[in-house]
Order: C-alpha cells, then structure tokens, then sequence
C-alpha cells in the first residue's frame, strides 16, 4: 500500500506541449500540490513560465535534479526527449504524470515502463477520454454485453489547427513530435479503440498532408482483430467541422456519440437511436494521480501498460504508413 505523501511537489519537465498551462493549473489548484520548478532549454520559456506559476527555472537538467526540492514530475516536453526525462526521474524516484504519446516507439516505452517499475514510482499518462460519460456508456455496454460481438468500431477526433494557423510551428517537426496529427490527437482515438477492442492484429495506415505540412496533417488508421472486428482511427488538423465522432455497432446493438450526445439502439428498440443516462465523469487523468500519490487508488486507467500499448500501436500505424503495408501489432 502507498502511504503517500502529505505535500506533493513537483518540476514541470518541458514546456513544449499545448497543455502544459492546464496541467500546472490543475495541479496548482489542488491544495495538496505545489509546483516548485520548471526546466526548459529555453531560457526565455522557463522564466516566463517561473514568473506565473511562482517557481524555479532551470536549463540544465543536471542542475535541477540536483538542486531542486521536488518528487514528482509533469512531462511536457517535446515527445522525442520522452525516454531520457522519464528515465531519468524514475531513477531519481520521482512519481510521474506525462502527456501522451509515453515515447515514438515500442523499445522506448518499455524503457520508461522498466524504470517505472524498477523504481516503484506512481505514474500516470494522460488519456482525458477515459473520463468522457459518453465512452464510460459504450465500454460498458460491451463489457455487459449489449452489443453482442462488437464488428465495428469509428472514432473520430479533429481540429483545424493547421488551417487556423493556431497549431504551434513545433508541432509539424517529426523530430520533436515524432509525427503528425496521427502521433499528437490522433493518440486519443487509438487508446480510445484499445480501450474499448483491446490489442489488434494488424495495422493499416492512409496519411496526408493538406497544407503542405512536413508531417501529416489528415490521417486514418485501420485496424483488425482476431475476432473479424475492424476499428477505425480518425484524425486531422484541417476539420472545421463533424470533428468528434464515435460508433460502435454489434450483433445486438449500437452506440454512437455526436454533437455531444450519446445514443443507444438494440434489438428492443427496432434500431431506433434512444438517448441514454450517463454516467457521472471521473476526476481527471492528473487529479487520480494526485490521488494516488497521496495514497489512494491506483489511476487504474492511466498506467504504465496501457502508455506501452498505445506507443507500439503508433509505432505500428507509422511503420505501415511508410512502407505502404498492413503492419503486424
């Protein structure tokens, strides 16, 4: 059992992704928590950073670990600099939340899951879908059996950030993020299928580029299973619109989430669409790893084998994206 810890500090490793802001205001918020640094190699972006969350800034990571009171990490960094940051806190003890993808490959991520486990330090990764009422309905609607066998799986995930121009310009470098839209928003609709189909059998990949783009800013996924089901990831960085879709259709029934709104059909309901009771939302990915850190329950959802699953399921729609084949998972 975890006793926990009764003031929770913690360095903000990186401040490359979009989320970084929330994620140190979401753990400011908590009165358990204290942000205490931040490392960036930009000097001008740490202090910036320093200056509004009341922390320390540092450049050299040497320096921090050193130096800095904290024992616990939020990773915001370039994806690509995923493996050595992790690996290096978890040698140092630090329990660990970490926006997705875990690392570009396979290899990597089970660096980080051997030094996860080596350390026995508290980790979480950041997949917010797991807590969307509408995908909590539909996974228990399969584990209840209400569909039946599930055949087919769609989940969309879109924005326009690339027709915009909102995007930031890193976000387009493949070696920082390690990909395109597939890599960065694409990751929810892949744990989204993995959550709900579990692991598949192959991979086949379709990615574009429609704004000239040095990675992909358009990209779909296709995945089988062992039981004939075919899931489906979406993604883009040039939708306007319909940019949030799930469908899930089986023997016996069928779900689908739009325009905010989650509906049912089955059997009983001679296929006519039903509006359904959600279920209440959980805490975010960050507070049940607070949560846990303090001393409650495991962040079952966001663990380290489910951050390994999805970087092999990347791993694998990149390697079929380049050599123009359906990959083995």
């Amino acid at each position: 059992m975890n006793q926990g810890v009764s003031h929770m500090k913690a360095a903000m490793l990186g401040t490359w992704h979009v989320h970084t802001e929330g994620y140190a205001k979401e753990f400011s918020a908590d009165p358990r928590c204290r942000l205490t640094a931040v490392w960036d190699p930009d000097a001008a972006k740490a202090e910036r950073f320093a200056e509004q969350f009341g922390c320390q800034a540092y450049t050299d990571l040497d320096t921090l670990f050193a130096e800095a009171d904290f024992e616990a990490v939020i990773v915001c960094s370039a994806t690509t600099e995923h493996v050595e940051l992790m690996v290096r806190a978890a040698n140092a003890g630090k329990h660990i939340f970490t926006e997705k993808v875990l690392a570009t490959t396979a290899q990597g991520a089970m660096q980080i899951r051997d030094a996860v486990r080596r350390n026995g330090v508290r980790f979480a990764i950041s997949y917010p879908h797991k807590t969307n009422p509408g995908l909590i309905f539909a996974r228990r609607m399969i584990e209840e059996g209400k569909l039946g066998t599930v055949t087919y799986a769609r989940v969309r995930n879109a924005h326009n950030g690339s027709l915009a121009g909102w995007l930031p310009a890193h976000f387009y470098s493949r070696e920082q993020c390690g990909g395109g839209a597939m890599m960065d928003l694409g990751a929810h609709p892949m744990y989204t299928l993995l959550w709900l189909l579990g692991e598949p059998q192959t991979v086949s990949s379709a990615f574009t580029s429609v704004t000239d783009k040095p990675v992909e800013d358009n990209a779909v996924c296709i995945l089988t299973y062992a039981n004939g089901a075919i899931g489906v990831s979406e993604t883009a960085f040039v939708s306007n619109f319909n940019n949030y879709v799930v469908e899930l259709s089986g023997t016996e029934g069928a779900v689908r989430i739009a325009d905010g709104e989650t509906m049912f059909t089955d059997r009983a309901a001679e296929g006519k669409w039903q509006h359904v009771q959600l279920p209440a939302a959980p805490k975010p990915p960050i507070a049940q790893w607070i949560d846990e850190v303090h001393g409650g329950p495991a962040a079952a959802e966001f663990g380290i084998d489910e951050a390994v699953q999805l970087s092999r399921l990347m791993e694998a729609a990149y390697r079929a994206a380049e050599k123009g084949v359906c990959a083995a998972y």
